[in-house]
C-alpha cells in the first residue's frame, strides 16, 4: 500500500502531462493553419490584384492610339506626309491617293505647291544646280524621287532631296513598269493635299528659268503640258492594236513624250484608272512604247480640254537614234545656252508666246560645272 501510494503522485503527474502535450500540439497545430490560411488569402489577394494592374497595363498601350485618333484635329490631314516611305501596296497607294474631298472650298489657308518627281535609276549628279534652283521657295515645292529599291541615297540633311525617295520597283525602258513607276511617283504626291500641279523629270534634267518664273508660269496655265498629238505614221497609229477596242478607237490614239507637267484634276486621272490600264498593259508592247502613248491617250479621251498638247522639256533630236542627244562637259558652252533658249513659238492660255520650255534634257554628269558656273547668266539662278 506504500508503494502504491508512492506511485500515485507519478501517475498523476505522467497523466496530467499527456493531456497537456496533446492539448499544446493542438493549438499549435491551429495557429499553423490560421497562419496558413491567412497567408493564402493575402496571396490570392496579392495575385488578383497585380493581375488586374498587369491587364491594365497591357490594355492601356493598345488604347491610346484610339484616343489619339479620336482627338486628332484638321493637320492629321493637311499636313505633309513626314516620311516618304510606307508599306503600302501599289493598289492600297493608288487607292490612298484617289480620294477626294467633295467640297471644293478648303477650311484652311492652302498654299498650292508644285511637286517636281524624278524618275531616276540611282543619283542625282545634277543635284547641287537643283539645290540653288529651290534655295528659299520652302513651302512652294515638294521632291519625290523613283530610283531603283537598291539604290541608297546619300543626300546630307542639309539638302532639299533628303528622305524624298519614295517606295520603288524596278523598272525597264518602253515597258508598262515604266508607266507604273510614273504612277507610283503621282500617288505619292498626291497624298500632300497642297500639290497642286505634278512635273515629271529625269536625273538627266535641268531647269532653263528661276523658280519664280517657273512657278507663275506652271500656276497661271489654264492647261496642263502633256504632249498628245495623233501620228498617222508607223510610229503613232502604226503601233495601235484593234484589241484596244472598245476603250481605245483608232481616232483616240495619241503620241507624246512621257515628260510632262499636269494639274491635281488630271493626276487624279492616272491614279484611278482601272479601265484603260488594262489594255495598255497587253496590247502596247515593245514595238509599241507604252509611256510614249498611254497617258497621252487615255487624258485626251478623259479631258482633251484641259491638256496643251505640248511638252515644256526641251530635247534635242537633230542627231537621230531612239534616243535625243545627251550633252556632256564639252557641249555646254555659251553659244549652246543661247540656242537653247533662243525664242520660239508656241500657245499659252490660247496665245502666241515665245516662251516654250522650262526644262531641258539630256545632260550627262560631266556637264555639272560648266552649267553650274552660267546658270547665274543665263538661267537667272
Amino acid at each position: 500500500m506504500e508503494e502504491n501510494k508512492d506511485k500515485d503522485p507519478l501517475v498523476v503527474v505522467r497523466t496530467n502531462q499527456t493531456r497537456a502535450l496533446p492539448q499544446r500540439l493542438l493549438q499549435l497545430l491551429m495557429l499553423f493553419l490560421f497562419l496558413c490560411f491567412t497567408f493564402s488569402v493575402a496571396s490570392i489577394y496579392m495575385i488578383k490584384y497585380f493581375r488586374f494592374h498587369s491587364i491594365v497595363s497591357a490594355i492601356k498601350p493598345s488604347l491610346v492610339p484610339c484616343i489619339e485618333e479620336e482627338s486628332r484635329n484638321l493637320g492629321g490631314w493637311i499636313n505633309p506626309p513626314s516620311n516618304l516611305l510606307h508599306t503600302m501596296s501599289d493598289k492600297e497607294l493608288l487607292w490612298r491617293a484617289s480620294m477626294v474631298p467633295r467640297i471644293k472650298k478648303y477650311p484652311f489657308k492652302r498654299v498650292p505647291k508644285i511637286a517636281f518627281m524624278f524618275l531616276t535609276k540611282g543619283p542625282l549628279p545634277l543635284a547641287p544646280i537643283w539645290e540653288r534652283f529651290f534655295k528659299g521657295h520652302k513651302g512652294l515645292y515638294s521632291i519625290h524621287i523613283h530610283s531603283l529599291p537598291s539604290f541608297q541615297a546619300d543626300f546630307p540633311a542639309s539638302s532639299v532631296f533628303y528622305k524624298r525617295q519614295i517606295p520603288s520597283q524596278v523598272t525597264e525602258w518602253g515597258k508598262m513598269s515604266m508607266c507604273d513607276a510614273e504612277r507610283r511617283l503621282v500617288a505619292n504626291a498626291l497624298l500632300d493635299i497642297s500639290n497642286e500641279w505634278f512635273v515629271l523629270l529625269s536625273e538627266s534634267c535641268i531647269p532653263l528659268y528661276n523658280f519664280n518664273v517657273i512657278y507663275k508660269y506652271i500656276s497661271r496655265s489654264k492647261h496642263s503640258f502633256v504632249g498628245a498629238f495623233d501620228d498617222p505614221g508607223p510610229y503613232g497609229r502604226g503601233r495601235y492594236d484593234e484589241n484596244m477596242l472598245p476603250e481605245v478607237n483608232i481616232s483616240q490614239w495619241r503620241k507624246g513624250s512621257q515628260w510632262f507637267e499636269m494639274s491635281r484634276k488630271l493626276a487624279l486621272y492616272i491614279v484611278e484608272d482601272t479601265k484603260f490600264y488594262p489594255k495598255f498593259a497587253e496590247f502596247c508592247r515593245p514595238a509599241c512604247y507604252v509611256d510614249e502613248h498611254y497617258f497621252p491617250t487615255m487624258l485626251t479621251i478623259q479631258a482633251s480640254n484641259l491638256l496643251a498638247n505640248r511638252s515644256i522639256t526641251w530635247v534635242d533630236w537633230s542627231r537621230g537614234g531612239a534616243h535625243p542627244a545627251t550633252f556632256g562637259k564639252s557641249d555646254i558652252t555659251e553659244e549652246f545656252m543661247k540656242r537653247m533658249l533662243e525664242k520660239r513659238n508656241c500657245m499659252y492660255n490660247n496665245r502666241n508666246t515665245s516662251m516654250c520650255y522650262l526644262f531641258a534634257r539630256k545632260f550627262a554628269p560631266s556637264a555639272l560645272e560648266p552649267l553650274f558656273l552660267l546658270a547665274p547668266k543665263y538661267l537667272g539662278f
